[in-house]
């Protein structure tokens, strides 16, 4: 019910101001992500995954207009098989976010990306989220800042890489007023960047390997020459 009223929200006008503010973001980042797979956890309305360009590019999630239907707890997908992963407003709408993260630390190939975008706490727009009815999307959902994502990150082994803040109007509904505050989004971006109403982070997943030292054999021979015991000639 929440995530179908959330979705009547997406073609309103403040709807459609974030997600116009968010696929430009996603076409910028994922497009220099490289490698073989990439999935799009969550709404298949929404194409984050257009600019990159892998060969296998796939939709998740369990509504029917998906590449893989499947729940997002549990993937059914060998670990280290994917090289990126879009999480666009999954986690604070989900009942279990810290599951979904675990599985697409799991999934992930070492040194891939995870994309994680959704609403800040931490701005006017978290403010009504806090104070206001939370029955009426946005903001329905319980909304994750980025120091909070930052230590699941850390404790998965995911190094917090690339972000960015964005959307700076105040939560108005009606076009015309979003028009007029328009010129917010570029004193945001300058006077108080980390008070966007939505986010976008990027992480790495890091594993730490061991390093393999080879023997130099030459040195090793010679060494072990000069512990042979030496033959020694006596006079008859």
């Amino acid at each position: 019910m929440l995530l179908q009223a959330f979705r009547e929200w997406m073609d309103t006008p403040q709807g459609r101001y974030v997600l116009a503010w968010e696929q430009a973001r996603h076409d910028c980042l994922v497009a220099d992500i490289f490698g073989f797979n990439a999935l799009q956890l969550g709404w298949p309305e929404l194409d984050y995954l257009r600019a990159n360009r892998m060969p296998c590019r796939l939709k998740c999630g369990t509504e029917l207009a998906v590449d893989l239907r499947t729940d997002l707890h549990h993937l059914p997908l060998a670990s280290n098989s994917v090289d990126l992963v879009v999480l666009a407003h999954v986690l604070e709408f989900d009942s279990n976010p810290h599951q979904i993260l675990r599985e697409v630390e799991r999934v992930l190939v070492p040194e891939g990306s995870v994309v994680v975008t959704g609403f800040n706490p931490f701005s006017l727009w978290g403010l009504q989220h806090r104070f206001l009815c939370r029955k009426i999307p946005p903001w329905t959902g319980a909304y994750i800042g980025i120091p909070r994502l930052k230590d699941w990150f850390a404790l998965l082994g995911i190094e917090a890489r690339a972000g960015a803040f964005g959307c700076y109007v105040p939560a108005v509904t009606q076009e015309k007023w979003l028009k007029r505050f328009a010129f917010m989004a570029a004193a945001g971006d300058r006077w108080w960047p980390i008070a966007g109403a939505i986010y976008i982070m990027q992480g790495i997943k890091r594993q730490h390997g061991m390093r393999l030292i080879t023997p130099i054999w030459q040195d090793r021979k010679a060494r072990a020459k000069t512990l042979l015991p030496v033959t020694q000639k006596t006079d008859p």
